[in-house]
């Protein structure tokens, strides 16, 4: 019977390390994945949500400022006619 207790004992040891093992190739791939992903953006001239918005925000008072311009042109022409 002693011998029953040492081989599940063993098999339990090999389950547990087996598991620990399979945790630790799970964080390395995420690592590797993460580092991936990171040099791939990276690479890709992809810009950031801040800087999008910064651009977007300048293109828009750009826009309303060439309205009044337009809008003064117009009246200013008017007068000239």
């Amino acid at each position: 019977m002693q011998t029953r207790g040492k081989l599940f004992d063993d098999l339990s040891q090999l389950m547990t390390n087996a598991a620990g093992m399979a945790q630790g190739v799970k964080t390395e791939a995420e690592t590797a994945m993460r580092s991936f992903m990171e040099r791939w953006i990276a690479d890709a001239n992809l810009v950031t949500r801040e800087e999008f918005e910064a651009v977007r925000e300048m293109a828009a008072k750009a826009r309303a400022e060439n309205d009044e311009l337009r809008a003064r042109i117009e009246a200013l022409e008017a007068k000239l006619k």
